[in-house]
């Protein structure tokens, strides 16, 4: 067996804590380093700082809506079908349950009297 397999990382001592006190061993603080606080919490809620991210998200929203303009698709037309798709799926599963039940009752009426009657004919013997 290879002795490399049991050495400790690199700068890990004996009791798991870094050799420079700055926090347990393996723990990367991240860009922002060992602060706290509501910026790091935030910073990492929205990936990034809020600057960049907005720039982001707006540089996003011109090409998507850019990208739609040309399609011919418009918010009011995007949410009409997205209702109409939902309203139809949902007809289509309450009909699914409507013949299911159909199918239930008009198996029920064979299934039924026949195990009756076994269980009637198993209790003679």
């Amino acid at each position: 067996m290879s002795e490399q397999r049991f050495r400790r990382p690199f700068g890990q001592n004996s009791s798991g804590q870094d050799p420079y006190g700055q926090g347990p061993a393996g723990f990367d603080p991240g860009p922002g380093g060992y602060r706290e606080g509501r910026s790091s919490g935030l910073h990492r809620f929205l990936g990034g700082s809020p600057g960049a991210v907005l720039v982001r998200l707006v540089f996003l929203s011109l090409l998507v809506g850019a990208g739609m303009a040309m399609l011919g698709v418009t918010p009011g037309l995007l949410f009409a079908q997205a209702y109409d798709t939902i309203q139809s799926l949902m007809a289509l599963g309450f009909e699914t349950f409507h013949d299911a039940g159909r199918w239930f009752v008009a198996g029920a009426v064979v299934v039924v009297p026949l195990w009756l009657l076994s269980r009637l004919f198993a209790r003679g013997r």
